[in-house]
């Protein structure tokens, strides 16, 4: 070191000692992994190697000449199987540009290294070979490795899919390339890694200029869906009500998360998608403890997610908003799963122009995933296409038969939907019309036309004898708000409350006023009411089951389909208040399936034009059907919606502004 205003030269001698006590230290250390860019597009570097080259002496020589040019740290390159017993610069190019369509991972740059793996059986008096000395050159290999089939070739400890990785020179080992994203809707709490013991840690990266922390997402070109994987690669964000190995659940609550250790098991729901095959990449926003929460006016420990459609400045609904914002944001993100117990998957599968459902009650295992009420409480998943959807419902909701024949009765409410259509069609041009169009469709595909029923005033004809009051709304008014806050108080609020306060010298923790409303409404219940609830949701159920859909059908398993419209492209602006929340009381459309334990599953039709008040243009908004059927019926609506796909009447939404 030298002190030039001094004129002087100090020389500094760092001495280290090994003492005794040196042992007793405790010292906690493992690596976070490493974030870098790569011709512009930010990628992180996982902690762990997945395989490692064994090098002789002149490939490592050859590798440490390449590794010059990346400061001797991590050299991109690219694992190519072939079974062509010769592979030419033609071969590489056509998988070049088949990698540029399937992956988001993989650029250009990854072609710094080659290694060539043999895949095939070549004739025993025919060595496989490989001839790219003028590919080379075209895209720019500096690094040319070939399997141990072909001559000189080296070895990998562990095989690897194709794709991008990274190579560390000094020692061989190979890590995975993950691509960073940025979450500019702020869907996401954390992104997340695995940790190599079969759980996940918090992502440690963040893309630099961005105002979010980043989301780190394998290349899909590691992935080939299999019987028993046939989810193998999608990209799965979770609602923060699920617990995972390694994380915290944070179920919208700063002072929850804060007070509860990472999780040390995974809930089964996530379990069974994950031994499918997906890849969880992180942890997605809910409003507080999954209760109705408005964008403007209630969310406060955690800031709403962003619904890319319309103007971008619309509520995208509650409660299981950040997997519905993420998916309808981001191309990178295949599927989100949610929860519903009054509408929190339908609403913001709706509001964002998803595929998206409630399922029948008891379809999934929600242990270890937070309770808004067990007695109504679902888990549900997004998608931007019917088959995709189709594929994680037939593989999630194991207890249920697959029927592939579709009812032939189309029940259509006219309280519901506020209309005859048939008495007053609509006038063209109007979502009235949007809607009457797929119905219309529907009709044909089925080879039916539609039932028009009023359940209003099919309960006051039909009405139980053990029914306790006269009509639906009076007998069921405070039933979902009664069970949520009954349940929720008992099984999350006071227990959360009482741990917070025994460390906090007795301070409350900050809850969100909507939670708080609905628990305050639960405690002044006097004692039985839940019992009395539960006695009129039972009523319904079986009333339902009796006179409206009927199960147990021998080809079909509904004998009905029940339509209702979800979303009409009403603007709900993000920027205006509403004013302070209250209880959730009142029967309507969105509760028959919470009650009655039956499948509600939203699908995108169309758009409705609205002139913003962000943007002063036109903008459009999502308009989505929902359909019930029987309990258990879910596997038979998941095929209908994809045959309808095939007969494009349904359509695969994009993300961004527009849905088609």
């Amino acid at each position: 070191m030298t002190l030039g205003s001094m004129g002087l030269s100090v020389k500094v001698v760092c001495l280290i000692f090994a003492t005794p006590f040196a042992a007793a230290a405790q010292v906690s250390f493992h690596l976070t992994g490493k974030t870098l860019v790569l011709n512009s597009i930010p990628y992180f570097v996982p902690p762990l190697p997945i395989s490692a080259f064994e090098f002789d002496t002149k490939s490592a020589a050859i590798v440490a000449s390449v590794a010059k040019s990346f400061a001797n740290e991590l050299i991109p390159f690219s694992v190519v199987p072939t079974s062509a017993t010769k592979f030419t610069e033609s071969a590489l190019e056509t998988t070049v540009n088949s990698w540029k369509v399937q992956d988001d991972v993989f650029n250009e740059a990854f072609l710094t290294g080659v290694f060539v793996t043999f895949n095939g059986t070549a004739h025993p008096h025919v060595a496989p070979s490989v001839s790219l000395s003028s590919a080379q050159t075209k895209f720019g290999i500096d690094l040319l490795l070939l399997s141990s089939n072909y001559p000189g070739g080296v070895t990998l400890t562990k095989a690897l899919p194709s794709g991008p990785y990274f190579l560390k020179p000094s020692t061989g080992e190979v890590f995975e390339a993950l691509r960073l994203f940025n979450d500019e809707n702020q869907a996401f709490v954390y992104g997340v890694i695995p940790d190599g013991n079969g759980g996940f840690r918090e992502l440690n990266a963040h893309i630099e200029g961005a105002a979010t922390p980043a989301v780190a997402v394998p290349s899909r070109l590691y992935f080939t869906p299999t019987a028993e994987k046939p989810l193998a690669g999608k990209r799965l964000g979770l609602k923060d009500i699920y617990d995972v190995k390694g994380l915290h659940t944070g179920c919208g609550n700063r002072a929850f998360f804060q007070l509860n250790p990472p999780k040390n098991a995974t809930a089964p729901a996530v379990q069974r998608l994950l031994d499918g095959g997906m890849i969880l990449v992180g942890k997605m926003k809910t409003s507080q403890f999954a209760n109705g929460e408005t964008a403007t006016d209630d969310w406060i420990d955690l800031h709403a997610p962003y619904n890319p459609r319309g103007d971008g400045y619309q509520d995208a609904s509650s409660s299981s908003t950040g997997p519905a914002s993420g998916v309808s944001s981001y191309d990178w993100l295949d599927h989100a799963v949610g929860s519903d117990t009054g509408g929190s998957m339908r609403g913001p599968a709706g509001a964002c122009g998803l595929y998206g459902n409630r399922p029948s009650h008891g379809a999934v295992d929600l242990t270890d995933v937070m309770p808004l009420s067990p007695e109504m409480d679902t888990g549900g998943v997004f998608a931007k296409n019917a088959k995709d959807w189709a594929t994680v419902g037939h593989f999630w909701y194991q207890n249920m038969t697959s029927f592939s024949k579709f009812p032939k009765k189309i029940l259509f409410p006219v309280d519901i939907f506020g209309t005859s259509f048939l008495a007053n069609p609509p006038k063209a041009g109007t979502v009235d019309a949007t809607l009457n169009d797929f119905i219309v469709q529907l009709e044909g595909f089925l080879g039916t036309k539609r039932t028009e029923i009023n359940v209003t005033d099919l309960f006051l004809h039909t009405r139980p004898a053990n029914a306790s009051a006269p009509t639906l709304r009076e007998m069921l008014n405070i039933t979902y708000p009664a069970l949520i806050s009954l349940d929720q108080v008992a099984l999350v609020a006071d227990p959360f409350i009482a741990a917070y306060q025994a460390i906090h010298d007795g301070r409350m923790p900050f809850i969100n006023p909507a939670p708080l409303v609905r628990w305050d409404f639960g405690r002044a219940l006097p004692p039985g009411q839940k019992d009395k609830e539960l006695a009129n949701k039972a009523t319904f159920m079986q009333w339902f089951a009796e006179n409206v859909i009927k199960g147990d059908v021998l080809e079909t398993c509904s004998d009905s389909i029940f339509l209702y419209p979800q979303t009409t492209g009403e603007p709900v602006p993000r920027n205006q208040y509403i004013g302070p929340p209250g209880v959730p009381a009142g029967f309507s459309a969105g509760r028959i399936s919470s009650f009655a334990e039956v499948p509600d599953m939203v699908v995108p039709i169309g758009e409705a034009p609205f002139n913003s008040s962000i943007t002063g243009k036109t903008e459009f908004l999502p308009v989505t059907m929902s359909f019930l059927a029987a309990k258990n019926c879910d596997l038979m609506l998941f095929n209908l919606f994809a045959a309808l796909e095939d007969a494009q009447i349904l359509k695969t939404v994009v993300t961004g502004t527009r849905l088609f």
